[in-house]
């Protein structure tokens, strides 16, 4: 059975034709309010990308996620791979709060923040229009053949996408392995760091292809985000939406004529004009209501109140509302489903807020030498051997540090050294005795806490077992 052509969105996505091959899209350039409102938003997260990883505060990079050398920057502070229950529940905290921002404004952050949505509207389809044309000219330059004009055209419009998506690459890599390497490499023979190199080129590949050719296709088909809008929205969420009630009535929409009564008539305020449609950076028709392929970029808004503008109608048929409100205009409210939300979202934050301020700067850890037993010694001494590593998460070097027995009297003798120097955002190790009397062994192990100190400041502490004979039980 043939599926009605209203109903067709239903069976296949905007992007597919019958044939189940690409459709492609060809949006119209939006103009608007809240176009301008996002390419304001757009401009400064623009901005903040390109230049998170080359500003520093307290020599520390803005933000860094150096996964190779376990070096992690946020917002200016240097977090380590010890740190990583930090960076977990920071992690937990944003998906909780996309779940909460979902559940009472949609997928509002697909069209005002995600860089997909950014780059791809705000940079790559801006040097479309410039160089194509606006949609109608786009679609007749598709269908035209490989002429002198086509060539040109195409030829610089992929040179440009092949050039930014390289500069989008270097700051990609600059997140990853920091922004002096890349400043260095870039100022050096691309020759010396062929490895580097390469994944510049591996990463520009795959920038170029998403924003040149994947295009929607990463919001409609690739991105899980889009999948949960069905468990997470509900008739009380705040979406982009087509208000039926009013756009259909009792006749349901009809093209527009001059000097017509509509309202006697019972005919929508929708005009079937399908500048909604033909707007639409995913190739839906935002009067079939809330789409997974929505990702809220109010390009439809502004193109409908321009419309409704132009023949004499009350703006607004499509604008930011729930289902609720529009069927029923029932206000918003703070549900029981958002006040779950909120507690749990307040709870993570306050959890990590006291973690932070629990976090310490400097961090050992002394643990017995694998396969080593302890020694006897004159005078009925008893050693241990252990490794020690101090990490110093702070900008500035730790001078004349040493360790000392808190727990126990006895003595700490490093093997090569009695102090050293932890650098900054570096670490030490080595290797140490712990020497104790075997009168204090009460049985085989016992537990010692020895302390870490900068000269007569006591800066950290740890704990290890120290292991005896059996005849001490």
């Amino acid at each position: 059975m043939e599926i009605p052509e209203n109903e067709q969105f239903r069976d296949r996505i905007g992007t597919v034709n019958k044939e189940g091959k690409r459709s492609w899209i060809f949006p119209k350039k939006p103009s608007g309010r809240f176009y301008k409102y996002r390419t304001y938003v757009s401009y400064f997260l623009l901005a903040f990308f390109l230049s998170a990883p080359f500003i520093k505060i307290n020599g520390n990079q803005f933000l860094l996620f150096n996964v190779f050398d376990r070096k992690f920057n946020v917002f200016g502070f240097p977090f380590w791979p010890q740190d990583f229950y930090l960076m977990v529940i920071s992690m937990i905290i944003g998906v909780v709060f996309i779940i909460l921002f979902t559940v009472v404004f949609g997928r509002i952050f697909c069209g005002w923040i995600c860089p997909q949505t950014i780059f791809l509207e705000m940079v790559f389809r801006r040097i479309e229009y410039w160089i194509d044309g606006d949609r109608g000219k786009q679609i007749r330059l598709s269908k035209q053949p490989w002429n002198a004009e086509k060539i040109k055209k195409r030829a610089l419009k992929w040179c440009l996408f092949f050039i930014i998506s390289f500069l989008i690459a270097n700051v990609f890599l600059a997140y990853l392995i920091g922004g002096d390497t890349v400043l260095e490499y870039i100022t050096g023979s691309p020759f010396d760091n062929l490895n580097t190199l390469t994944s510049l080129l591996i990463f520009t590949g795959v920038f170029y292809f998403i924003f040149a050719w994947f295009r929607e296709q990463v919001c409609i088909i690739a991105c899980p985000y889009g999948r949960l809008q069905g468990v997470l929205l509900d008739n009380k969420t705040i979406n982009v939406a087509y208000d039926f009630v009013r756009g259909e009535k009792t006749a349901g929409r009809a093209k527009f004529k001059k000097n017509e009564d509509r309202e006697t008539s019972g005919k929508g305020d929708c005009i079937d004009c399908f500048q909604c449609v033909h707007v639409c950076p995913t190739g839906i028709d935002i009067r079939n209501g809330t789409q997974l392929e929505c990702v809220n970029c109010t390009a439809c808004i502004d193109e409908c109140d321009d419309m409704m503008e132009a023949v004499g109608l009350p703006k607004g048929l499509i604008r930011y509302a729930s289902e609720d409100n529009i069927e029923k205009k029932t206000p918003f409210k703070f549900t029981a489903r958002i006040k779950g939300y909120s507690a749990v979202l307040f709870i993570l934050v306050g959890l990590l807020v006291g973690m932070l301020f629990l976090r310490n700067d400097v961090e050992a850890t002394v643990l017995r030498l694998p396969g080593q037993l302890y020694q006897h010694k004159e005078g009925n001494i008893i050693s241990n051997v252990y490794t020690f590593k101090v990490i110093n998460k702070t900008t500035k070097d730790i001078n004349d540090v040493s360790f000392k027995l808190i727990s126990q009297k006895g003595t700490i003798e490093l093997v090569t050294h009695k102090d050293f120097v932890v650098p900054k955002q570096g670490l030490a190790q080595g290797t140490l005795f712990v020497e104790i009397h075997s009168s204090l062994m009460k049985k085989e192990k016992i537990e010692l806490k020895i302390g870490v100190y900068s000269g007569d400041t006591l800066i950290e502490t740890t704990k290890t077992n120290f292991l005896g004979p059996r005849s001490y039980r």
